[in-house]
């Protein structure tokens, strides 16, 4: 092979220089960059914890379920330190999030993981004062976000097209009031607002994003079947196609089990049923589909599978699935379902250890640079250098 000259030499040192300049030197350096390329949508872990724990205390695993509420707590509020200082070390980060038809809502994550975990403190602490704190907040960050989030989209000038702007965490919107409807029929209507009141809301709520889901689906549906598809297009978000009408069914399954002694909820309760068996007929349609687009994804066309917060996304429809199969088996007295019900309990266990332990090897990692010994800055460069152009110094 021919000798690189002079310039080429140059040119290699001049690019490992660069590399060693973006590299995170301590751990400090590292969190500060991963906190400013946090995504929105982290609370996710606290969702898909706090779900994987409620099923496993419907079908008796009441220990497991309780070790998990005690990680989940620690978790979520740590996710909030996060978050807050990431706005006040990077406001303008934030901002460009909320305004991003990639990343603005994943925000409605919060929603969603401040109701999972009151529904955890009141299910499994009977802690409902707390529990019903928790429920004012997720209201009023669900009021916020929707405002914040689509119109300052509408308004903005500048927009992706249909192909590159929708995806599947677009259901998170779905997904933040259905899990405010959760959280309200498990703290109790009658502590809220007074009974009738708070179903009414509570109702609306359901079917607000019912029609929500219609919406958003339409164009996620239109964006599989008429543009290209390529496999970075099919990023784990897309597994709340299923998990927004898995929470549906079980909001629209706690309704028929709080509400049918208030004559509102009880005249309409044949409409409440058939609607809640349509999400989970919907939600059952959605998982061999996704399952063999994954196969695709990552066997036929080698897609590397590495840690990515956003699996956490992919681990709640499937903890989801399993509460809401029991709690629709219940509404419909049809106990056969309840087996179905087990199996997907496992699975989103085996799911959120295998993206916890992704999780661990990043923090592995952090702390690995905390103990590393720092190399002097001057030799860093040409260690690199020699790196790349295979020779020893």
């Amino acid at each position: 092979m021919p000798r690189k000259g002079p310039r080429a030499d140059t040119a290699c040192m001049e690019a490992a220089a660069t590399q060693s300049a973006s590299l995170p030197v301590n751990a400090l350096e590292y969190v500060k960059q991963r906190l400013a390329q946090m995504h929105p949508a982290y609370f996710a872990m606290a969702m898909a914890t706090g779900i994987v724990s409620l099923a496993a205390d419907q079908l008796g695993l009441s220990a497991f379920a309780r070790l998990l509420l005690w990680l989940n707590l620690p978790a979520y509020c740590f996710i909030w330190l996060a978050f807050v200082l990431r706005i006040a070390l990077f406001p303008s980060r934030v901002l460009a999030d909320l305004s991003s038809h990639q990343r603005g809502p994943g925000f409605f994550t919060a929603v969603a993981a401040t109701s999972v975990v009151g529904t955890q403190i009141v299910l499994l602490l009977g802690n409902w004062p707390l529990a019903l704190a928790l429920w004012w907040l997720a209201l009023v960050l669900w009021f916020g976000l929707t405002c914040a989030i689509f119109v300052g989209l509408s308004v903005k000038e500048e927009k992706p097209t249909l192909a590159e702007g929708i995806n599947g965490g677009w259901l998170l919107a779905v997904v933040a009031p259905q899990s405010v409807v959760v959280l309200g029929c498990a703290v109790g209507a009658d502590r809220i607002l007074g009974h009738e009141i708070s179903l009414f809301i509570l109702m609306s709520l359901w079917l607000c994003g019912g029609m929500l889901y219609i919406w958003m689906i339409s164009l996620i549906f239109f964006r599989y079947m008429f543009f290209k598809f390529v496999p970075s297009d099919l990023m784990p978000p897309y597994w709340i196609n299923m998990g927004a009408v898995a929470i549906s069914t079980l909001a629209g399954a706690r309704l028929a089990l709080s509400g049918g002694d208030v004559p509102l909820v009880a005249s309409m309760l044949p409409f409440i049923k058939g609607l809640t068996l349509m999400f989970w007929a919907t939600a059952t349609w959605w998982i061999p589909i996704l399952v063999i687009l994954g196969v695709w994804r990552h066997r036929v066309r080698g897609f590397a599978l590495k840690y990515d917060p956003l699996y956490w996304g992919l681990v709640f429809p499937l903890g989801m699935y399993s509460v809401c199969t029991l709690q629709l088996s219940k509404v419909l007295d049809v106990p056969f379902l309840v087996g179905l019900s087990r199996v997907f309990v496992v699975l989103a266990l085996v799911a959120w250890v295998l993206t916890l332990f992704g999780l661990a090897t990043r923090l592995l990692y952090v702390v690995l640079l905390a103990m590393r010994r720092k190399e002097p800055a001057s030799t860093m460069p040409a260690v690199l250098a020699n790196q790349q152009t295979g020779r020893l110094s």
